[in-house]
């Protein structure tokens, strides 16, 4: 596979982060006129995204799927959590407190596992923490306490699902297999609520975009373009994602902006970005 480097490295990188984003708005769309019930979104999106990724792999090498049970349950709590927190959360505040919450997962892990930090990362880290309690305390534009706890649990779990699959191995591969073992539990919880079910012509076409396209589409893209990035690099790139999520939030939703989001946004990922950048010195 010919190497990426320079522009085309950075326009595949920015066309994986505009994925990740729209993977919000298209969620945040679909829910909050009640278009569609978060749990038939969970379904749709992890079908047509389980499709998508399976038909590249074929086609890319005709290599088998791969990915693990534990693995794919992760992945179907951070869809669930993530499609059932947007029924209430703006699509600025989702994606905010979602990568926060992946973010923190990580960097606790490395913790656990007994990494250290320098001062400036401590720093960094007392930032985001300052970030996030302010977006969470009460007051007029504080996010529903459901909806933010849902999308921290979310973010745990795509935490979580991102290290079991860190190390060798085709990434777009797991990530297919993953997607099929996610699956069933969607369905389950499907059936579950089916009382609950409903959806028009916009809520299941932004499914059907989300999961195909800006998870399909995009997972392997940015798998394409990772192995080019420094782990640093790609750290740091990720911190786009909520920006981008809250300006098409408003642009195209027509969410109002809060200065409250405004400060939490700059607190939380310029501490994580701290957090990251004293890391890459150490590299």
């Amino acid at each position: 596979m010919q190497a990426l480097t320079g522009t085309r490295l950075w326009l595949v990188v920015a066309a994986a982060m505009l994925a990740f984003a729209g993977n919000s708005v298209l969620c945040r769309l679909a829910l909050r006129d009640g278009g569609i019930d978060a749990a038939s979104f969970t379904s749709l999106r992890l079908v047509s995204g389980a499709l998508v990724l399976w038909s590249i792999v074929r086609l890319r090498s005709g290599a088998r799927t791969g990915g693990d049970l534990v693995s794919a349950f992760a992945l179907f709590v951070y869809a669930a959590g993530f499609s059932f927190a947007y029924v209430s959360l703006s699509t600025g505040t989702g994606a905010l407190l979602l990568f926060g919450a992946v973010q923190a997962t990580m960097i606790g892990h490395g913790l656990f596992a007994g990494e250290r930090l320098a001062a400036l990362q401590w720093c960094g880290l007392a930032l985001a923490l300052a970030g996030l309690i302010g977006l969470l305390l009460p007051g007029v534009s504080a996010p529903p306490v459901g909806g933010a706890l849902l999308m921290v649990a979310a973010g745990i779990a795509w935490g979580a699902y991102s290290l079991r699959g860190r190390g060798a191995g085709d990434a777009t591969a797991k990530t297919a297999g993953n997607f099929i073992r996610a699956v069933p539990f969607a369905l389950v919880l499907s059936l579950f609520l089916l009382r609950d079910a409903h959806a028009d012509a916009v809520g299941i076409l932004c499914a059907l975009i989300s999961g195909a396209l800006t998870s399909g589409v995009g997972y392997a893209i940015w798998y394409t373009a990772l192995p080019h990035l420094r782990a640093a690099s790609a750290a740091t790139v990720q911190l786009s994602v909520p920006a981008i999520a809250a300006i098409a939030g408003i642009m195209l939703l027509g969410e109002p902006p809060t200065w409250r989001l405004l400060f939490a946004t700059l607190a939380i990922l310029g501490g994580i970005g701290l957090v990251v950048r004293a890391q890459s010195r150490k590299v």
